[in-house]
């Protein structure tokens, strides 16, 4: 099974290809899609959805995974513009016929760094220590996309253990 881990943002938006094999988690590809942060909305949502469907076409994944939105109190206009960047790579999912699954924040944290407060910088030490990777994978949005994949093939595991 091959796992699209997508970390949406307007200006970056990490995605991390992972597939789960007989032998474990291989790392196939891991980037950012980058958007003009001066562009209008309207344009920079056009570049990721261009983007991650460019990564659709290429790589075929099987499963999308996708951080659910959260909100805070001090930062609501944060969730709602996180809300265009993943309605656009879900379009994009839906374009290429890829189903699309969610967790929240804190899930993805616990499963890759057993904290579900952990810091970015734990997140990325966490990624690099599961793929045995010579850095941290920068920018943080990659490590992001890559945990919340290893997430959901942790969730596929728990759920076969179970069946």
């Amino acid at each position: 099974m091959r796992i699209l881990g997508i970390d949406p943002g307007l200006q970056r938006t990490g995605y991390g290809l992972v597939d789960v094999t007989g032998r474990g988690l291989k790392l196939v590809e891991a980037g950012v899609i980058r958007a003009d942060a001066k562009a209008p909305l309207e344009q920079r949502v056009r570049e990721i959805h261009d983007g991650i469907a460019e990564v659709f076409r290429e790589f075929k994944p099987d499963v999308a995974v996708v951080e659910q939105l959260f909100s805070t109190y001090s930062h609501p206009k944060t969730a709602i513009l996180m809300g265009h960047a993943r309605g656009v790579i879900f379009l994009a999912a839906a374009e290429a016929e890829v189903p699309v699954e969610g967790y929240a924040p804190n899930r993805i944290k616990q499963a890759v760094t057993n904290s579900g407060h952990a810091g970015k910088q734990q997140v990325q030490r966490a990624v690099q220590a599961a793929f045995g990777l010579a850095q941290p994978p920068e920018p943080p949005d990659v490590a992001d996309a890559l945990a919340i994949a290893l997430c959901h093939a942790q969730s596929l595991s728990s759920r076969r253990l179970r069946a």
